[in-house]
């Protein structure tokens, strides 16, 4: 298995150029076509009125927005060029939690940056990752805003619950583990909610992702109170020198939000390694 085509969003914040390598170097290994999608944070035009009295500024965003872009699309097809991997460049000015999911259907991955509270430039629109993982129907590759990850999927780690999510989660990484030198199956559970014993065993999927010829371990730990349960994985990641997190995303559409679960709160929150998400 493999992903033939990649989307990987693209703005104006520090993070972007790693997000960008992290892509190509994807495209390469799969051989790939890459989407470049430039999209930035459009306000809404109800708030031209507040920002009326500011109009001189707003022309100065406008153009500098502009050049930035125009330098990252200089940049997007000059780096196709040096990785010698095909691609094109797409970009949009309309409201980004629903142009982006769009161009991610077409995709076999979508490739986004987390949100970084000290970098107003990487805020594209409210809960835009995770808006992103829930709407597209595709699998998300979330990328840490610090950090450079050359090598993404040597060492997986699978958080496994047995639920749907995590099912399809797994199944959609599968081009990263048959390819990983290790698999580290994971089941935390639970303080409440479904008794251990409903649960399909990791052992169970072990196998199952064994037959992809993944080297494939599996562990169980119990649940910690008042200690999150994605803080827990995130602990277990490092512990195992993993670089890629696999994980269901848990969540669902509200007018105007969307009520996640609380791993997957913590998860996009305080992520150290890049995280494939799928729901």
């Amino acid at each position: 298995m493999s992903y033939k085509s990649i989307l990987v969003h693209l703005d104006t914040s520090e993070a972007v150029h790693s997000r960008l390598e992290l892509a190509l170097s994807l495209a390469k290994r799969y051989d790939a076509y890459v989407t470049g999608f430039f999209t930035v944070f459009t306000p809404e035009p109800g708030s031209f009125y507040v920002m009326a009295a500011n109009a001189e500024l707003y022309v100065e965003q406008r153009q500098r927005r502009a050049e930035q872009q125009g330098a990252l699309e200089r940049l997007f097809r000059a780096e196709l060029v040096r990785a010698n991997v095909h691609g094109e460049w797409q970009s949009s000015a309309e409201f980004a939690n629903r142009v982006v999911p769009q161009a991610a259907r077409l995709a076999d991955l979508a490739i986004v940056g987390q949100f970084n509270r000290n970098d107003p430039d990487s805020f594209v629109a409210e809960q835009f990752v995770e808006n992103t993982a829930i709407a597209s129907g595709r699998p998300v590759l979330v990328v840490p805003y610090a950090g450079q990850f050359d090598e993404v999927g040597t060492h997986v780690l699978i958080a496994w619950d047995g639920s749907r999510e995590a099912t399809r989660a797994l199944h959609d990484a599968l081009p990263f583990l048959s390819r990983a030198k290790r698999v580290t199956v994971l089941t935390i559970n639970a303080l409440a909610g479904e008794p251990p014993e409903n649960r399909i065993p990791g052992v169970d999927i072990a196998a199952v992702i064994s037959r992809y010829g993944a080297n494939v371990v599996t562990e169980e730990v119990e649940g910690v109170k008042d200690e999150p349960i994605g803080e827990m994985l995130l602990s277990r990641a490092a512990d195992l020198s993993v670089d890629l997190i696999v994980m269901g995303c848990y969540g669902h559409s509200r007018w105007r939000e969307l009520a996640l679960g609380g791993a997957t709160r913590s998860m996009l929150k305080s992520m150290t390694v890049p995280v494939l998400m799928s729901h």
